[in-house]
Order: structure tokens, then sequence, then C-alpha cells
């Protein structure tokens, strides 16, 4: 899967909870999907190993990875 540099270098830096896996996972089993209007795509998910919602954020192609983070104000 292709990432950004900031994804790279900064999100798995400063995330160790947070894996390429466990975003692949997320954005094929998104429970909710939105665009931005910067053009690039949200995907949330609930990871099982965390017990949190997993917000991941791509470019708008749907598969650069960008950021992603435990999101504590997601709401199903």
């Amino acid at each position: 899967m292709k990432a950004t540099p900031y994804f790279t270098n900064s999100v798995l830096a400063r995330r160790p909870y947070i894996t390429e896996a466990m975003c692949r996972d997320v954005i094929a089993n998104a429970g909710r999907t939105e665009a931005q209007p910067d053009g690039r795509i949200r995907y949330y998910g609930y990871v099982e190993s965390l017990g949190k919602w997993v917000r991941v954020v791509t470019l708008d192609d749907g598969e650069t990875l960008h950021n992603a983070f435990a999101d504590r104000g997601f709401a199903p």
C-alpha cells in the first residue's frame, strides 16, 4: 500500500499502536466513509484489538495512506 511521507515518518512514529495492516483492514471494512472538502477520504472502522474506532485518511485516490488515529469522538 502506498503512503505519504507524513504517514510513514510522523504518524507511525507517534502512534505505535497503528499499523499499515490495521489501516488496510479499516479501509476494506469501513463502517462509514466520508469525503473531505479537500478531496481526501475518511474511513472509520472498529479495531477489536484496540477496542476503539480508528479513522484512516487517504488521499483522493482512496489508496495512499495519509493519517490514522483512534477517533475518540466518533459515534457510529
